[in-house]
């Protein structure tokens, strides 16, 4: 039988603590939070290796989407610096690791999803864990969700080649928003601040993982 809670353990001592993650309030959540449940069956025994997971495969229709690995959600979500009072947009929320974990860090969490199936399967894995300061909404990722911020951290899972106007809109003033940008071995991780209605960036460390879908770069015309 597969020993979860030591396969944790080794994730968060090897992959999170090893990375510079100092924040003991996402040592302790992530150190709690069982990631196999927020898998496909079977990848359980997969759920706490260093790698991205594939949590719904490709079609002709839709590109695959992933659970972003361990280490870089860690230091994303320690680089929003996510405080006990406010409130937080997971955009791409997938089946809801990620919210799971800022929701223990924080007052609420709106996660978004753009996939009927894999809202279906975060409710139902937030609900068998009785976390109850998640709320998970369907709608476009890029717009995000306006009716219930402005939010104090909006934290994207996938890199982006660009952040949409709409997300930044979203950001009370203080807001924090964090996100990978670029592709492959020249992305980075990207804290953007909103101070007095304007967006400060500070690119922190280098990051690679999957694209998120829809938040291409805009096609430019040559002649």
């Amino acid at each position: 039988m597969v020993d979860y809670a030591e396969l944790r353990r080794g994730m968060v001592d090897s992959q999170v603590r090893a990375n510079d993650v100092t924040d003991l309030r996402i040592v302790a959540a992530m150190m709690e939070m069982p990631r196999e449940r927020f898998v496909p069956a079977n990848l359980k025994s997969l759920a706490y290796i260093d790698e991205d997971l594939v949590i719904r495969a490709a079609t002709a229709q839709q590109p695959a989407r992933y659970l972003i690995e361990p280490m870089v959600l860690a230091k994303l979500i320690q680089l929003a610096d996510v405080q006990a009072d406010e409130i937080v947009l997971d955009v791409a929320a997938g089946t809801g690791y990620s919210a799971a974990v800022l929701a223990r860090l924080s007052q609420q969490v709106v996660a978004l999803e753009d996939d009927a199936d894999l809202v279906a399967a975060a409710n139902a894995v937030l609900s068998e864990l009785a976390i109850t300061n998640v709320a998970v909404l369907k709608g476009p990722l890029t717009a995000g969700w306006a009716a219930e911020g402005p939010y104090d951290v909006i934290l994207l899972n996938g890199a982006v080649d660009v952040v949409p106007q709409a997300l930044f809109d979203q950001l009370k003033d203080g807001g924090r928003l964090v996100a990978v940008v670029g592709r492959g071995g020249a992305a980075h991780a990207v804290i953007y601040t909103k101070v007095g209605g304007a967006v400060s960036e500070r690119v922190v460390f280098n990051a690679s993982v999957p694209t998120l879908p829809g938040f291409e770069a805009p096609q430019r015309f040559t002649f």
